[in-house]
């Protein structure tokens, strides 16, 4: 008869996360696995299946939740600028809330496997084009309410203001100075005027 578990999935999933997130995917080993998730290997790779699937699972979960929190700033009926402002206000304040300035976990993964693990990258450009879906909605929105020209090209500031986004998470990797986080917000901000 087969044993039940004695852990909780999403709980160790959410030990993944962080575990891949600090130390990146070629840092960790499947015994820093064992130890930080606290689960035998055998449940592991019964649950699991191997490291590879582990980190996507680890990463689509990321996924779910940071997307799912920043999209949720493009619904709340805010102004176009309000909703982007928002956004890149959140995304600011989670990085410099974290003391080991980690950076984006999507970002890291992008940086070190999306260009030869076609899962990694799919998952990143599937993750991107999420953001830039929920900026291009906000931009179209502050069209039609007349907040933003209709002159500029909203699917160009969507990919502007993702890559910007993309920006701060990896400039959080090299300075924690709020000044500086501010003024690329403010000037970010002056391509909705």
């Amino acid at each position: 008869m087969a044993r039940n578990k004695d852990f909780d999935k999403n709980e160790v999933l959410q030990k993944a996360v962080r575990l891949f997130w600090d130390k990146g995917y070629n840092g960790t080993s499947m015994q820093d696995l064992v130890e930080g998730l606290g689960i035998s290997r055998s449940s592991l790779y019964d649950t699991f299946g191997d490291k590879h699937k582990l980190y996507l699972l680890a990463l689509e979960s990321y996924k779910d939740a940071y997307g799912t929190e920043l999209c949720a700033l493009t619904w709340k009926g805010a102004s176009a600028r309000i909703a982007v402002y928002q956004i890149l206000a959140l995304v600011t304040d989670n990085l410099l809330n974290d003391q080991q300035r980690r950076g984006c976990f999507m970002v890291n993964a992008g940086v070190e496997l999306a260009s030869h693990d076609t899962e990694v990258y799919k998952l990143v450009c599937s993750t991107e084009n999420q953001l830039e879906q929920a900026f291009f909605k906000v931009i179209k929105l502050g069209q039609e309410n007349g907040e933003i020209s209709e002159e500029k090209d909203p699917l160009a500031i969507a990919r502007f203001l993702n890559n910007i986004v993309k920006g701060l998470q990896v400039t959080v990797k090299s300075t924690s100075d709020r000044k500086l986080f501010d003024d690329i917000i403010k000037v970010a901000l002056m391509v909705l005027d």
